[in-house]
């Protein structure tokens, strides 16, 4: 239990005003008196990063500090030319800074679209207002899948079930009676009641519990963990190389004395900021998290909501998705269909008994249904009650003798409601063929009295006598057979996980292509783990489903090593969506269902789900090529500073030189791929692919400039600036190489790209400004042979190493 504490608002009266209960709300005066306070529910947003965060991400990193280190120390030795990688690194700071910003914006606007309401009583009336507007000594109206938006306290005659596992982490429901404090996100799972609000805003508990950390509970992000193991290696490797090239090139200076005394160290220390610099993947942190933020403005373009933009990565790796049959294979939409007889003694007051359930149209979907059907022009007093629960699947209303319907009576499902009654057998048996024709279908029971506390919270009692059966039609989505058809062909594997009779749902999943007979009845679960695994594993509908058995499926799937979405827009779906590695929320959830998901389908088209799955696998496939490329270029540049280093020579390229061969050859071609269509089935292994490949291509390029710059410096008289040039030549193409390998299969836009590439690389010897600048010029003839024999030669060599790479992590060829 929490010890909210004491705030000034805890000491407001439970009146709001003089000779007025607190329940009759506030009138508009007070509301605005409140509000030119300052005390409203208004917090910072918390469905992407603030603009700081941003650029604090962008900016405040360890290898952005090197640079500015670097960048300044060449400005400083008047080395202006080779600090070129400065305005990079500025360039690609800004890059991410605006991409993500415009991710941020597109977002936020669509998360005003889903932002949490409050239902509130003011002036007398109910209303529903955005939450952020909520003011101290608001009266809230609760009921089942709503969440509590601010610090409220129960009044007397409400009793709700909380879940308030994001502030404790407990995840069983608690019940709550009046005078009962509930805290800023919870979630109601059961129950009604109305509630005043006594702290609001940076004052909640919540707010000062979870802060940023609330939302930003990451999902998990095998691209993301695995950037951030080879960044954690590479960090490791600078300062030991660094100290390395440092002596070498002291050494090729003549020793720190006639270094200093000549001014030799300047150069030398330009070739170690050369090749520090180089080791450094700036530009791959960025295209990843541009690729997400893309992604993330695309779906939001097909009016799906990304709460978390790595999200978008995790949905290229699902392979099994488990749907809610209500709200997602249907409308969602019931229509009232027919009143039964049950066959049990005839009850008086079963419509006014009708009435009572429909009117109470906020708890769900069923209710509204009943009360259209049977609108209530004035509703019986009750003596007491008992609300729905997922768990407990029926509901109950007691009402006192002389009312017309005196008795308690049940309504919900026909299995639970009619399991103990003994003249219930007639009744069982219609249940079950009104089910097996695709109806859902309730019973209505009656006994006389009130019930026992103890029957409250279990099953019910033996005397109950059925009185009606109640039967609803609910329409497929027109869209659901293509779409899951889609699914089958993609590799993913389907469950539909409803809480219905299993009967209901076999049908429905036999009209949209899964399965053939009734469903799976959950009631028969194994409870021991392994079991419940292969059971879960081996069927794929499952009727009778309770919340907490809808998380225990789910997570015995990921036990299995799947990769679990869950789609769904109930609160009983709330404790699955949470343990799913991707919780989906329709446009028709429930606020709480929407809270706990990390996408929402603004519209409710369950025919965006093929589009959300192909930009996921567009954002890996690329982000994987492009890293193959980026890793590649860390690889061969730490061979060659730890090769020369060791060997004593002076390191072969100028910083302006790597430069401008990373922003032709990698940076700017790199950014356009990470951008380009891609619908490749993923395969677990991102890291294991990508250094299969970018190691040995490294450690090839890196051999490729070795075993120039020996020939340059024993086979002939050459010129320190001939050698250069021919290891520049040598390293771009075997880096062109690489790019040209990664990129396949290719395609006109892809082509155009390379092309652009070649012709850049080209007019750094052609163009004589270009030249000068980049100190570049043609080697002698015998050397330019020798650089274009050895690039021709590691070329061919990559090729082979990324066809044996393809075979050895089983990845189907891209060409």
């Amino acid at each position: 239990m929490f010890d909210a504490g004491k705030s000034t608002d805890d000491q407001r009266s439970s009146t709001v005003k003089e000779g007025r209960p607190a329940w009759d709300g506030l009138t508009s005066a007070e509301v605005r008196e409140r509000t030119g306070t300052g005390l409203i529910n208004s917090v910072p947003g918390t469905t992407s990063r603030s603009l700081w965060d941003i650029v604090r991400a962008n900016v405040l990193t360890l290898f952005n500090a090197i640079v500015a280190g670097c960048f300044i120390l060449l400005l400083v030795l008047d080395q202006w030319r080779d600090a070129l990688f400065g305005f990079s690194a500025l360039g690609n700071s800004l890059i991410g800074i605006v991409q993500e910003f415009r991710a941020k914006q597109s977002l936020d606007r669509l998360a005003i679209l889903h932002a949490a309401k409050s239902r509130v009583i003011r002036d007398g009336r109910t209303q529903q207002i955005p939450a952020e507007v909520l003011v101290p000594d608001d009266v809230v109206l609760l009921s089942a899948g709503e969440q509590v938006t601010a610090d409220v306290r129960l009044l007397d005659g409400g009793y709700v079930e909380a879940d308030e596992s994001f502030l404790t982490g407990e995840s069983e429901p608690v019940p709550k009676h009046a005078g009962a404090v509930l805290l800023s996100g919870s979630l109601i799972m059961a129950g009604s009641g109305r509630a005043v609000v006594f702290r609001v805003g940076p004052d909640t508990f919540a707010y000062k519990l979870t802060a940023e950390v609330k939302r930003f509970s990451l999902v998990t992000s095998e691209i993301r963990s695995s950037l951030d193991k080879v960044l954690g290696v590479i960090t490791w490797l600078l300062l030991p190389t660094a100290v390395l090239v440092t002596y070498a090139q002291v050494h090729n200076a003549g020793g720190w004395a006639d270094a200093f005394s000549s001014g030799r160290w300047i150069p030398a220390a330009v070739g170690v900021v050369a090749s520090i610099m180089s080791m450094i993947p700036l530009g791959l942190v960025l295209l990843t998290s541009v690729a997400f933020a893309v992604g993330g403005v695309r779906l939001a373009g097909h009016m799906v909501l990304v709460q978390e933009l790595a999200a978008v990565e995790v949905l290229a790796r699902v392979d099994v998705l488990c749907l809610d049959k209500t709200g997602t294979l249907s409308s969602g939409a019931l229509t009232f269909d027919a009143v039964h007889d049950a066959g049990g003694p005839p009850a008086a007051g079963w419509r006014k008994a009708l009435e009572w359930f429909g009117a109470k149209a906020e708890s769900s979907s069923t209710a509204r249904s009943i009360g259209d059907a049977f609108p209530a022009p004035q509703l019986l007093p009750e003596a007491s009650s008992v609300p729905f629960t997922s768990a407990r699947k029926w509901s109950s209303v007691t009402f006192p003798p002389g009312s017309g319907a005196a008795g308690t009576w049940v309504l919900g499902a026909p299995d639970f409601v009619l399991g103990q009654s003994p003249s219930g057998a007639h009744a069982h048996r219609l249940a079950a063929a009104l089910a097996s024709s695709g109806l859902r279908t309730l019973a209505l029971a009656h006994m006389p009295g009130s019930m026992a506390a103890s029957a409250k919270g279990s099953a019910l009692p033996a005397e109950i006598v059925p009185v009606v059966l109640l039967t609803f039609r609910e329409e497929i989505r027109k869209d659901a057979p293509q779409t899951l058809e889609y699914f089958r062909q993609q590799g993913v594997s389907l469950k539909i996980i409803s809480g219905d009779d299993p009967r209901t749902v076999g049908v429905l999943a036999r009209a949209v292509g899964l399965g053939a007979g009734a469903a799976y009845d959950a009631r028969n679960l194994p409870a021991d783990p392994l079991l419940l695994e292969e059971t879960v594993e081996n069927n794929h509908v499952f009727g009778s489903v309770t919340p907490s058995q809808k998380r225990d499926m789910v997570l015995a799937l990921k036990r299995r090593g799947h990769t679990v979405a869950m789609t769904g827009d109930g609160v009983n779906d709330v404790l699955a969506l949470k343990d799913a590695d991707l919780g989906i929320a329709m446009d028709t959830a429930s606020p709480a269902t929407k809270a706990v998901a990390r996408l929402v389908l603004l519209d409710g088209r369950f025919d965006r789900l093929p589009a959300v799955v192909a930009e996921g696998r567009r954002a890996i496939s690329n982000i994987e090529r492009v890293s193959m490329v980026f890793l590649s270029k860390t690889v061969y540049i730490t061979v060659i500073s730890l090769t020369f280093a060791l060997l004593l020579w002076p390191f072969p390229f100028l910083p302006r030189q790597l430069s401008v061969l990373d922003g032709l050859t990698i940076g700017l071609p790199a950014f356009f791929l990470a951008l380009q269509p891609g619908a490749q089935r993923y395969a677990p292994g991102f890291l294991r692919r990508s250094l299969a490949f970018s190691v040995p291509a490294g450690i090839c390029a890196a051999l490729c400039v070795l075993a120039v710059s020996t020939y340059a410096r024993f086979a002939g008289q050459y010129s320190a600036g001939a050698a250069q040039s021919a290891a520049v030549i040598t390293v771009a193409l075997v880096a062109s190489w690489i790019l040209v390998t990664a990129s396949r299969p290719l395609n006109w836009t892809k082509s155009l790209i390379l092309a652009g590439m070649y012709a850049g690389l080209a007019l750094l010897f052609t163009a004589p400004p270009v030249k000068d600048f980049f100190r570049l010029d043609w080697p002698p003839p015998d050397l330019l042979a020798a650089s274009v024999t050895v690039a021709v030669a590691g070329s061919l060599v990559i090729q082979a190493i990324r066809f044996f790479q393809r075979r050895l992590t089983r990845r189907p060829a891209d060409y």
